[in-house]
């Protein structure tokens, strides 16, 4: 809670707060979708769950955070948005096959995501071609969230 909830609201709102002082700014948060939708037992079905509890509750805040950020400091000129990835590959700590299988299924691509598609999203959205939005949560799960 210190960093995901604590933490989070001072280092935005401070980089907030200096933006609208300036009149300008894009401010991108990064939640999962975990703070959207639920754990969904299937994806871990035999196996021991590797999403605590606990990691809901907050990534559920940052995302309603950065819609209120988004209203406090549009007026400012101030842009707030959140992408919301779920389903990473991490080479260091890749999950049993069998979670990776049921994962799969659940995305309408069909597999995780690599960390560079998460860094193109947030690119977009600090971007000139992002102008127009602000207060919005993207989902970046290869459509786990609308299947």
């Amino acid at each position: 809670m210190r960093v995901d909830a604590t933490g989070f609201f001072a280092a935005v709102h401070a980089c907030g707060d200096a933006m609208a002082a300036k009149k300008s700014g894009s401010i991108v948060t990064l939640s999962s979708q975990m703070g959207t939708v639920d754990m969904n037992p299937f994806r871990y079905e035999g196996t021991p769950p590797t999403v605590a509890p606990d990691y809901f509750f907050p990534k559920g805040s940052m995302t309603n955070l950065t819609r209120y950020l988004a209203s406090h400091y549009g007026a400012s000129g101030v842009r707030v948005n959140v992408v919301s990835p779920s389903g990473i590959d991490n080479p260091a700590k890749p999950p049993a096959p069998e979670i990776l299988a049921r994962y799969a299924k659940m995305t309408m691509l069909g597999r995780r995501a690599e960390a560079r598609e998460i860094g193109g999203s947030v690119g977009f959205l600090l971007s000139e071609a992002s102008t127009a939005i602000t207060g919005a949560n993207l989902a970046g799960d290869r459509g786990y969230s609308a299947k």
